[in-house]
């Protein structure tokens, strides 16, 4: 049987999972326990649960987020949408932007290690798999260097299976955002063909989804995705991050007692175990100092603090602190840069909640028919209009249309009340028609709209134009 293949030394210039030759390495973390990993698990349950609940859970009669680009309507947490509210994603966008600027900056990288998608079902779910078909650490790296007998293919197609079956179940879940869950399910029982648009991207979205997680993994992170690489501009010496305690744990080395006569070499209180490296997703040595590659995920701390538990020497050789804390410097929570990315979140965010809390609960707009500005026919004076309504509430709901005019008039609206579904349009006609001589020249009258599901009232003023003089 060939021997297990053996892992060189991270180095802070070459990319863990590359070797020299440009060929790939896998990396297989050890199973490590701690309070770090087990917050994280919590968590990655919750984020999940979170995830999976979006298309499941009613809000107003319609799922969480329902994001329908085909017919343009969008459904999130209650509120309606169309795409005349697309105006609004400028203030959602820098509004994530500007946040997560500002946790950067305060946090490090606390996004990558313990929310992106990416770290929560790798971590939450596929490591898992893998685990359970091929064992902790050491049993996976003696796998990687033996033959493939009947038995470890047979593990491994239900290992992958798991990956696509996970796969496939995600996809859909991410499918039901834009088609709803209900209507997932009727598509599902139709077959493919009735939905092919669908069902190419739920097959597309599953493919990547097995490439991604089943081989590139970590590549995402430190090769692919730019936020990684962004770090050293959102970040300074005050951040938080992951580092080595280098005063406290150098010169590293094995725990001697010094022979009778000698004096025991000195020692820090790393032990060079190497159980950091071993935790790290990445493959990295912490040790080497703050590196692109490093996610914050803190298994590298749990995996220290173990073995300083065991050795009888204080946590925190490896720990969540700042440069200049593990320095022995002070560490600087309120400073210019915090205060700017703060500032500009909360303007964003204000820019966000006043569009949200402004927007009304339908639209009403009043416009003159094209053409001839007005008719003269029989002695009377008309204008046409034409009212297009919008109903944006959660339900359906009936508008109620009345005009008045300063001068009389005869007014018809051929349906003077209108009942919409949600999101759904409709225009009304409207002429409104004054006799000659009562007319000396423009003059405005007011269209009343009310909205009988939120009471809410527009009032719209137009212009009668007709001949000056009568």
């Amino acid at each position: 049987m060939a021997a297990a293949p053996q892992q060189d030394s991270p180095r802070i210039d070459q990319l863990s999972s590359i070797r020299a030759d440009g060929s790939r390495l896998a990396i297989h973390p050890s199973d490590i326990h701690g309070r770090f990993i087990t917050r994280r698990r919590v968590l990655f349950a919750v984020l999940m649960a979170f995830y999976v609940a979006l298309p499941l859970v009613e809000v107003g009669g319609h799922p969480a987020v329902h994001l329908d680009v085909a017919a343009r309507r969008f459904y999130l947490f209650g509120g309606t949408y169309n795409a005349q509210d697309f105006w609004r994603v400028l203030f959602l966008v820098t509004s994530v932007g500007f946040g997560l600027l500002f946790v950067t900056a305060w946090l490090g990288r606390v996004w990558c290690g313990w929310a992106c998608p990416q770290t929560v079902f790798l971590e939450g779910v596929y490591r898992p798999l893998e685990r359970f078909f091929d064992g902790p650490r050491e049993r996976r790296l003696k796998l990687a260097g033996s033959p493939w007998t009947p038995a470890r293919v047979v593990r491994a197609g239900l290992k992958h299976g798991a990956y696509l079956g996970v796969s496939l179940l995600i996809s859909h879940a991410a499918l039901s955002l834009f088609v709803s869950a209900g209507g997932l399910v009727s598509m599902v029982a139709e077959g493919p063909a009735v939905s092919p648009v669908a069902f190419g991207w739920a097959m597309a979205v599953t493919g990547a989804l097995y490439f991604n997680f089943a081989w590139f993994r970590e590549q995402l992170c430190v090769v692919v995705c730019p936020y990684g690489r962004l770090q050293s501009a959102m970040q300074d010496r005050d951040s938080l991050i992951i580092g080595y305690d280098v005063k406290r744990g150098e010169p590293r080395g094995r725990m001697l007692k010094a022979k009778p006569g000698e004096v025991a070499p000195p020692r820090g209180d790393c032990v060079d175990c190497r159980r950091c490296v071993m935790a790290c997703p990445t493959g990295i040595d912490i040790r080497n100092g703050l590196q692109m590659d490093c996610l914050a995920c803190a298994q590298c701390v749990d995996a220290c603090d173990d073995v300083m538990d065991k050795v009888g020497r204080p946590r925190g050789l490896i720990r969540y602190d700042s440069l200049n804390g593990l320095d022995g410097q002070p560490r600087r929570v309120l400073r210019p840069r915090l205060v700017l990315y703060g500032a500009l979140m909360v303007a964003a965010f204000t820019g966000l909640t006043l569009s949200l809390v402004q927007r009304v609960p339908f639209e009403a707009n009043l416009l003159r028919f094209q053409g001839t500005p007005y008719l003269i026919e029989e002695g009377t004076v008309r204008n046409q209009f034409e009212l297009h309504l919008v109903n944006k509430n959660p339900g359906e709901t009936t508008f109620t249309i009345r005009v008045d005019s300063p001068v009389p008039a005869q007014v018809v609206v051929p349906q003077a009340e209108v009942k919409l579904a949600s999101l759904e349009s409709f225009r009304v006609p409207l002429f409104i028609t004054v006799q000659r001589e009562r007319v000396s020249g423009p003059f405005v009258f007011t269209v009343e709209v009310k909205d009988s599901a939120s009471g809410e009232v527009k009032r719209m003023e137009a212009r009668f134009l007709g001949p000056a003089g009568g």
